[in-house]
């Protein structure tokens, strides 16, 4: 099923991101794969981490308040005459989450050298919190090494990257890190309006970049999984588009 929007489309980010996360990555690896063989090859791998409760996060703050549940089938059959009869409630604790997070990377076929990361970040990665430091962490280890790093921002929220200069206006990213021109790199930024562009995914020096269509990648996964039937779309969006986007926005809902 195509989706109503022009390229991405701002209501899985709050609804679908985990499942669009996951296949997104699946297509953009079925997309490079017949590009960089038969001297690369691409895999898609994962990350696992414990993601403590915390202020910034929503299910979090609904579990602020106590939930209060009695259940006499828990207390004691007798309480001894010494003792003052009082019945405990029952509270909620916060919970860390297991987070599993995918991403893909590109090594040489003869030796399996690390060539290239590619990234999509989610939300817990432009959240203050653990999601966002074990990102750091894994970001700098990637910038110290010889590997190229690719971070695709299709998030409008949270924060954004660090950067030791502005990036130009846009709601999405893409952040091409060649080992060999570091600290400089290519920015790629759009807006909710326009298409999904075709990026350059580079490999070793003097091989030719490999291109990888964006938009496509976005369609595939969209067509596959049919997120027609799960988004809601008249949910709010956050953050909040401006007046003009959000008349853009229903323009399109409403000729789909």
């Amino acid at each position: 099923m195509r989706s109503p929007f022009t390229g991405m489309d701002p209501f899985l980010e709050g609804q679908e991101w985990e499942d669009f996360h996951t296949r997104f990555n699946t297509v953009l690896a079925d997309l490079l794969s017949p590009r960089i063989e038969p001297a690369y090859v691409v895999r898609v791998e994962r990350r696992v981490y414990l993601e403590g409760p915390g202020e910034e996060h929503e299910q979090w703050r609904r579990a602020d308040a106590a939930i209060v549940a009695t259940d006499v089938g828990d207390l004691p059959l007798a309480v001894p005459a010494s003792a003052t009869a009082l019945a405990p409630a029952e509270c909620i604790v916060p919970m860390p989450t297991e987070r599993r997070e995918t991403y893909l990377v590109v090594r040489d076929r003869e030796d399996m050298e690390v060539i290239t990361v590619i990234e999509t970040l989610s939300p817990a990665n432009k959240r203050s919190g653990d999601g966002r430091r074990e990102y750091l962490k894994k970001r700098e280890e990637v910038l110290a090494s010889q590997a190229h790093l690719v971070e695709l921002d299709l998030l409008r929220g949270g924060e954004r990257m660090p950067m030791n200069s502005p990036l130009p206006v846009g709601d999405f990213y893409a952040i091409v890190s060649r080992r060999y021109r570091r600290p400089r790199a290519a920015v790629y930024a759009w807006t909710l309006r326009d298409r999904l562009p075709e990026i350059a995914i580079p490999l070793k020096k003097g091989d030719d970049d490999a291109p990888l269509d964006l938009q496509s990648a976005f369609e595939t996964v969209c067509a596959r999984a049919r997120y027609d039937l799960s988004l809601n779309y008249k949910a709010e969006l956050f953050p909040p588009p401006d007046a003009t986007t959000a008349e853009w926005i229903q323009a399109r809902l409403a000729t789909d």
